[in-house]
């Protein structure tokens, strides 16, 4: 990781990693804990990131089949066990 992304970006990448093998659903990456995980959307919709070195996100997606929804539609945290990792990009250019 600290070839491909350097060492300050490695780090907080390792760092969130072991925080998502640790949680035993997505509701437990809310904040406050650090990373600020977040639904995206607009072109993004139906993606979720977590924050790494400014602007540099974790980008995954949820990989319940189905996905687990709300009765209001919005995504059930609480109900995400399995996650895909798709990319660590900035997506603000």
């Amino acid at each position: 990781m600290r070839r491909e992304y350097g060492q300050v970006r490695a780090k907080i990448l390792k760092r969130r990693l072991d925080d998502m093998r640790a949680a035993s659903v997505l509701e437990e990456l809310r904040p406050p804990l650090p990373g600020r995980c977040h639904e995206l959307t607009a072109d993004r919709e139906g993606e979720l990131a977590i924050d790494l070195d400014h602007p540099c996100r974790l980008i995954f997606c949820v990989a319940n089949d189905p996905v687990p929804f709300k009765e209001d539609g919005g995504l059930d945290w609480k109900n995400v066990t399995a996650i895909t990792i798709t990319e660590i990009i900035d997506y603000h250019d």
